[in-house]
């Protein structure tokens, strides 16, 4: 008998397709010949969700960093956050939807005469700064902590585990406040005041960073404590492996999935913590500015200026909201267990026979399934 055609073969997996099509069924898409890097970025372009909060997200990070400039680059702005000039419009936004206008303060201005759109971008420059310094070093420590007290246990985790408990207990606000008024003294009386005092966003960003970590220790150990008690590690234990080549190329990508949604939790919650201690007067001060600091200087006039509230809680909103989405996707990619439930085919697919013979493939390249699976067994 003669073997099929490679033309044969294509047609017969086209309309294959077709038939899981009409019944409902989302075709699985073999990735053959794909390298991971391929897959995880196949997979993450494949979320809207994510897709859609990386566009908001760039297109916030573009605007701050280059509409008042950054770091001695001036902007494109025409004004700066500091800039004081007469009142247009009694201060209300000039932008509008219709007609179609953006005017000379798009966001308005407040009582003396500032441009809000200046304040919010150089607000978002401090609030994301801190957010990704935060990120970084919680991300690093949490890990590196996790990974050790998980797999190696003994007296390394019995210490490690102990200085974790000790950070808990302790509030995040009380500390964070404690070094925002060591941070605003002007004297020269240690480095780290006069650091501090000079870098007031980035000092702020590393020391929460410091103990904004804990969280992720815990759920890292024990991600390690069952990851590390696998087939795939006693074959690389048995091979010859080192200790480190085990836990970050063998356990840590299996853990990716915990570490992105932490991270991504710990960076939105960064920027509401540097909202509330803005608001509370011990975060970012005067002359400069962020969110929280914006919505606090003009709590008083949310009854006749609303606009001074809206813009900037809007952009703390959706820098949080792009953030949590983009994690999302990033698990979703990493992380081959997670598969997209979509209850309408299901319910599609759970009256069709052809449902029932349609195989699904698992983790590790095996494959179950309905009635394949059992006529596989019984032959």
């Amino acid at each position: 008998m003669s073997q099929p055609s490679q033309q044969d073969e294509i047609v017969a997996e086209q309309a294959s397709l077709k038939q899981q099509a009409a019944a409902g069924i989302e075709p699985v898409i073999e990735a053959k010949g794909l390298s991971q890097g391929q897959i995880v970025r196949k997979r993450f372009l494949g979320h809207s969700g994510a897709i859609v909060g990386l566009i908001v997200f760039a297109i916030i990070f573009i605007m701050a960093f280059t509409a008042v400039g950054y770091a001695g680059i001036p902007g494109w702005w025409r004004y700066g956050h500091e800039d004081v000039s007469p009142l247009v419009n009694d201060g209300a936004p000039t932008a509008s939807l219709w007609p179609l206008a953006w005017g000379e303060h798009p966001f308005g201005q407040d009582r003396i005469g500032r441009d809000l759109f200046a304040m919010t971008m150089r607000g978002a420059q401090q609030s994301i700064t801190i957010m990704l310094v935060i990120g970084l070093i919680a991300g690093l420590i949490g890990v590196v902590v996790g990974a050790l007290s998980g797999y190696f246990r003994g007296w390394m985790e019995a210490i490690l585990m102990r200085l974790t408990d000790v950070i808990i207990i302790v509030p995040a606000l009380l500390l964070a406040a404690v070094m925002a008024q060591f941070a605003g003294r002007r004297d020269e009386g240690s480095w780290f005041a006069t650091f501090a005092s000079s870098n007031g966003v980035l000092a702020l960003g590393i020391f929460l960073g410091l103990i904004s970590w804990v969280g992720l220790a815990r759920l890292m150990r024990g991600e390690f404590l069952s990851l590390r008690e696998r087939e795939f590690v006693d074959a690389a234990r048995i091979s010859g492996a080192s200790n480190a080549r085990i836990i970050f190329k063998h356990i840590l990508p299996n853990a990716v999935g915990v570490l992105i949604v932490n991270v991504t939790l710990t960076m939105s919650a960064a920027i509401l913590t540097e909202t509330a201690l803005s608001y509370l007067g011990v975060g970012v001060k005067s002359p400069d500015t962020s969110l929280g600091l914006l919505i606090s200087q003009n709590q008083e006039a949310f009854a006749t200026r609303p606009w001074l509230f809206w813009f900037p809680g809007l952009f703390i909103v959706l820098i949080c909201l792009s953030i949590n989405f983009i994690g999302d996707g990033l698990r979703d990619a990493f992380d081959p267990r997670q598969k997209k439930f979509n209850a309408k085919k299901a319910r599609a697919a759970g009256g069709s026979p052809a449902a029932e013979k349609t195989p699904v493939t698992a983790i590790d390249g095996g494959t179950v399934g309905g009635n394949a699976a059992g006529e596989h067994r019984g032959a």
